[in-house]
């Protein structure tokens, strides 16, 4: 069943389009029943292009990595420069060796890792003793906040749910693979790193596609493999995520030192820093947080620059970069909470000059169903970022139609192919798509597109990408 759509197309946008009839509202009315769209596109010179419901507050998905990536590009200083502070960090303390984070998304324990590597930390202390007790774990840079509020449970075992921290190791997942057996009725083999205890209830079975789920109890150690996978079937290969980052750095830390003739005699052991009223901006009045000395580390890795991880955040939609560079920029003047990363959203925002009511956010990446955002928000903000010294590298981390990241495969061989730059968002009912587009007429114009309300099973996307061909298209 189609709906009516309420359009405001002005100024030099064709007669055909102008219509409530016309190509736009066209396009969207093909979208499932029930969805509900918020639609506004400016010129360069601010003129309203298309107004569909600019005001109302939508679902935004991953646009939130809109707010968080410019608000970091606005606080965090030269994004272009390593990032000497954010690297973790290895310490002697007595007889125990204490890892420790500082908010770094790209510490990896890779065989092939050539840059900020944690056997980089490992080799120094095999330089400086043979022998520890305890590995510590320690993630108390920020307070345990692991996930954010209004974020669904079922996602906790998925890598796009997996714990923040501030000891953060190989994107805090765990790869699997599930390899058939070579008999029908038997159980296929699972191959993962021994963190896991791995209960494997699933089977091979004689032909069909392969359907194998994966569950976990929050903060348990027990894998649970069930369903089928077909005799002769490609290995499924599946990353989960970690509900306790610094404890499974700390183990794998403790992998890395035997590995170097290091005998550790004691128990993986993690320090979080449980959250308090002083990680309340509000709580504190506003003023800045203590931050006790942090004691000398024996070695230090050294990220590339930040501006790498806002591109992989914003290409990839990558959840858990987002979160942890919300917290660093939670950090700047407060302690690296959710709140005072949110704070300093707000205080960008208010800086662009985006309304109040326009945006109310509970995380950094968009996995939260508390946000909330209204399109005029978003181009105002989006209209701000262009204007800023950073603002061309910003848009440089945005997907590009037809070409990379999560826009790969959408308006390839269409007329906004290499010719539209914008974030993509999907959730539970949401889709989303905010940031530029060329038109026709080769004029620039910035716009954000939400539908919300998207029936279970179905997807707006078709619609919503033929009502942005239709804009460029009438402009």
């Amino acid at each position: 069943m189609k709906r009516a759509l309420s359009l405001c197309l002005v100024l030099a946008a064709p007669a055909a389009a102008q219509a409530p009839g016309g190509p736009i509202a066209a396009a969207l009315a093909t979208a499932p029943a029930g969805t509900r769209f918020g639609l506004l596109v400016l010129d360069a010179d601010g003129r309203e292009r298309v107004a569909v419901h600019p005001d109302d507050r939508f679902m935004p998905a991953s646009n939130t990595k809109i707010f968080t990536t410019a608000t970091a590009y606005a606080t965090l200083g030269d994004l272009s420069l390593p990032d000497a502070g954010g690297g973790a960090s290895v310490r002697i303390d007595g007889r125990d060796v204490v890892l420790a984070g500082h908010g770094d998304a790209r510490l990896s324990s890779a065989a092939d890792c050539s840059v900020d590597c944690l056997a980089t930390l490992a080799d120094a202390v095999a330089a400086k003793t043979r022998s520890v007790r305890d590995v510590i774990g320690d993630d108390s840079w920020f307070p345990d906040l692991r996930w954010s509020p209004g974020m669904s449970w079922n996602n906790i075992p998925t890598r796009s749910g997996t714990g923040v921290s501030a000891l953060t190791l190989d994107d805090n997942e765990l790869p699997v693979t599930v390899t058939p057996a070579a008999s029908s009725g038997a159980a296929p083999v699972i191959a993962v790193a021994p963190y896991y205890t791995v209960e494997n209830a699933a089977m091979t079975v004689a032909g069909g596609a392969t359907a194998i789920g994966f569950d976990r109890a929050p903060n348990g150690r027990v894998l649970r493999i069930t369903g089928t996978i077909a005799l002769g079937a490609k290995p499924l290969r599946e990353r989960i995520g970690i509900d306790d980052p610094a404890d499974y750095a700390a183990w794998t830390f403790r992998t890395l030192l035997r590995a170097r003739g290091v005998n550790v005699t004691g128990r993986i052991v993690v320090r979080h820093r449980p959250p308090g009223p002083a990680d309340d901006p509000v709580r504190r009045g506003g003023a800045p947080a203590a931050h006790p000395p942090e004691p000398q580390a024996l070695a230090r890795a050294v990220p590339p620059p930040l501006a790498g991880d806002v591109r992989i955040t914003n290409k990839q939609s990558q959840n858990l970069h987002a979160e942890l560079l919300l917290r660093r920029i939670g950090r700047v003047r407060g302690s690296g909470s959710i709140a005072d990363g949110q704070a300093e959203v707000r205080r960008v925002l208010a800086e662009a000059g985006v309304p109040r009511a326009a945006v109310d956010l509970s995380d950094g990446s968009g996995m939260s169903t508390y946000n909330r955002v209204s399109p005029r928000g978003v181009v105002t903000l989006l209209r701000w970022i262009a204007r800023q010294r950073w603002g061309a590298a910003w848009r440089e981390t945005l997907p590009v139609g037809g070409a990379d990241g999560t826009l790969a495969r959408r308006f390839a061989g269409t007329p906004l192919d290499h010719r539209l730059f914008a974030k993509t968002g999907s959730l539970n009912a949401t889709s989303a798509l905010s940031g530029w587009l060329i038109a026709k007429s080769g004029r620039t114009l910035t716009f954000a597109l939400f539908a919300n309300d998207i029936p279970d099973g179905a997807s707006a996307t078709p619609a919503m990408d033929a009502a942005l061909e239709a804009v460029a298209a009438a402009n």
